[in-house]
């Protein structure tokens, strides 16, 4: 177990086999590699809160929820940042933010995750 503060949900406690390592960080924040995904009351949503940075928590959530025919293609470089050998282990998530009363997702930059390995990478997909 480890612990650890957050300035959103105080002090937090978890196995370390809960942690979602990323490699390569998340875009802008390339010096944070490791955070948890902590369910949004009783929603779909759910927090990526970083172990290592008390304020960074960003709302998440599968994009096939908000738009059924979201996909993405994995290229190489993806699956090997991920270590993903059996597609079964991806899960795809999409920030949300909201600014004034607009929910936005961004889609163009999804989270994808091995769940097996518990390692993430954030890819920024060609707009097509």
């Amino acid at each position: 177990m480890i612990s650890f503060e957050t300035s959103r949900f105080g002090s937090l406690e978890i196995e370390e086999d809960k942690i979602i390592n990323f490699p390569n960080g998340l875009l802008g924040f390339p010096e944070i590699k490791r955070y948890i995904l902590m369910d949004y009351k009783d929603t779909q949503l759910k927090w990526l809160q970083a172990v290592d940075a008390p304020d960074i928590a960003f709302i998440v959530m599968e994009p096939t929820i908000l738009s059924p025919d979201y996909s993405i293609k994995l290229d190489a470089a993806a699956r090997q940042c991920l270590q993903l050998e059996n597609d079964n282990d991806l899960a795809v998530l999409v920030i949300i933010r909201v600014e004034g009363e607009k929910v936005i997702a961004n889609f163009q930059g999804p989270i994808l995750l091995n769940a097996s390995l518990m390692r993430g990478v954030q890819c920024v997909l060609e707009r097509i």
